[in-house]
């Protein structure tokens, strides 16, 4: 892939992976997230009625199409990829020309309203951007995110940013002091920038520099013409702008949340756009709510996991952060467990932020398979031992089982863990799963006996053939103890009903036995397995 990869070259690749569908009939705004919504691939609507630019959805909206574009063979490994950008960031380069700037309008020029911005939830406040990597001065660094912006007016937008974070604490800092906040808003940029944009970024990190880590190079920026704060050079539009020193005091939304609900009215500050450059003919990328954001946040949540588990000293086989749980609030782990460490892994995967509720399973649980991760729970679970509730712990906001709370202030709520692994002290043998017999050799759909062996076994054994197979077998088990499908395979050129026939002779003659794990023996020998006492 190369290193310059343009969100024009992600929209090829999407495309000749046949995971992005060209419309070119003409189509309504207010039909496009509908639209969005029932389709299996992007989409890329060349013809809205009223605009004269075109405008593309659900790109992130699967698991492969956001493999497709960090540039790996699976989803799982983008894991990796992520963990070694934020330990390899990379600095932005800044550069003199960008193709942003073939047209630009300045001050009494900007008319958001020639933006497509489409319809998306019913209940929705109005259109609003919702694709924008906002970028914003950081000290002598720079903090990118994701953010919504509900247009108003033609130069006047809100901006959604009531959950506490690194742009709302500069806001703030800005509205005490009586001035705006310069901001940059790139639309359509590669999903190295959005994916960056939407983590979290450690201490003295900035999300540019992890998005150059995702590529492997700098991100090239530029800086904007009336702001000093750069922008993403190869984006399709950028927004020139200013957070407004009015306060969280005007009503905003409601909006489509990550959660699949609703949330209510937000009180925001107020965002002037003072600029608006695109390319002559630019793409306007509109995000799907909840999924793009969902199989987004999965591979933040991943590394963030690894980190508190590879802290904890705890070997993890495989994680699951659940589209259920709306990628942000359950995860299951299965771990190569030692003594205690179920209880170890799920405190420290409650300590991950926003983990709300953690499953933690042995190795041979299918972490993506809910019905097996359910069975380990009912078989292996005992509340009062293995359930345990953690209150009073720091909380996502859009949780909408929270109480109400005042605008910035963080909730909290409780996390709860569960200990689905097999408890210490119990036999092995309780948990050992049924497994079909020749399930190696027997497959539906090719299955094909031999002729001769199907002949064979038609014919009724005789009486001496039986007593001459059951001395076989008594001989057989008298060396060492075999579960029954064992002596079958050890007696494979034998009828079926041969076998049985000999066992049940063993039976009437009071010759056969089993021992403790329920493998046949020979009656009274030293492996036969002692009555109970009543």
């Amino acid at each position: 892939m190369h290193e310059r990869e343009t969100f024009r070259d992600l929209l090829e690749r999407l495309r000749a992976a046949g995971e992005l569908e060209d419309i070119r009939d003409p189509v309504d705004g207010r039909h496009i997230a509908t639209l969005v919504d029932q389709a299996d691939k992007a989409l890329l609507f060349h013809k809205v009625v009223g605009y004269g630019i075109p405008v593309v959805s659900g790109l992130i909206r699967s698991s492969k199409r956001v493999a497709i574009g960090l540039g790996v063979e699976r989803y799982a490994d983008i894991e990796e990829k992520l963990t070694c950008a934020i330990m390899n960031p990379i600095p932005p380069v800044y550069v003199e020309t960008s193709a942003t700037r073939e047209v630009t309008r300045i001050g009494d020029d900007v008319d958001l309203f020639d933006l497509p911005v489409p319809m998306s939830s019913v209940l929705d406040g109005g259109p609003m951007i919702t694709a924008g990597v906002t970028i914003v001065r950081d000290g002598d660094g720079l903090n990118a995110g994701i953010y919504r912006f509900l247009l108003k007016e033609r130069n006047l937008t809100g901006i959604d940013i009531v959950t506490p974070n690194n742009l709302r604490a500069l806001a703030q800092r800005a509205y005490e002091a009586g001035k705006p906040l310069p901001i940059s808003i790139s639309i359509g940029t590669h999903m190295y920038e959005f994916m960056a944009a939407g983590y979290r970024a450690p201490m003295g990190v900035d999300e540019i520099c992890i998005a150059g880590g995702l590529r492997g190079a700098p991100v090239p920026l530029s800086m904007c013409e009336t702001i000093d704060v750069p922008h993403i050079a190869d984006a399709e539009i950028v927004l020139e702008a200013e957070i407004l020193p009015t306060g969280w005091m005007w009503p905003e939304g409601r909006f489509g949340e990550f959660t699949r609900l609703m949330g209510g009215l937000h009180w925001n500050p107020l965002v002037r756009i003072k600029a608006i450059s695109h390319r002559r003919d630019p793409i306007y990328y509109a995000l799907h709510m909840p999924w793009e954001v969902t199989w987004l946040m999965i591979p933040t949540r991943w590394s963030q996991l690894r980190g508190a588990l590879r802290a904890a000293g705890v070997q993890v086989k495989d994680m699951n952060v659940t589209l259920g749980g709306a990628g942000s609030w359950h995860v299951v782990l299965s771990i190569r467990k030692q003594s205690g460490e179920g209880k170890n892994a799920l405190m420290a995967a409650l300590s991950v932020g926003d983990i709300k509720h953690a499953v933690v399973v042995d190795e041979d649980i299918d972490v993506y398979n809910g019905l097996d991760v359910e069975w380990a729970i009912a078989t292996r679970v005992q509340a009062d031992r293995d359930v345990f509730v953690i209150s009073g712990a720091r909380a996502k906001p859009l949780d909408p089982s929270l109480p109400v709370m005042p605008a910035g202030v963080v909730p909290t709520g409780a996390k709860v863990g569960i200990d689905a692994t097999i408890p210490e002290g119990i036999p092995r043998e309780r948990y050992e799963r049924i497994a079909y017999a020749y399930s190696d050799v027997a497959r539906y759909g090719s299955y094909k006996l031999d002729p001769k062996a199907a002949e064979a076994g038609e014919r009724k054994p005789t009486g001496a053939e039986v007593a001459a197979l059951a001395a076989r077998i008594l001989t057989l088990i008298g060396e060492k103890p075999l579960y029954y499908t064992q002596v079958i395979e050890a007696f494979s050129e034998m009828p079926l009903q041969a076998i049985a026939r000999a066992f049940g002779k063993l039976h009437v003659d009071e010759k056969l036995w089993q021992d403790a794990e329920g493998r046949m023996c020979v009656r009274g020998s030293k492996f036969a397995a002692a009555v109970p006492r009543r």
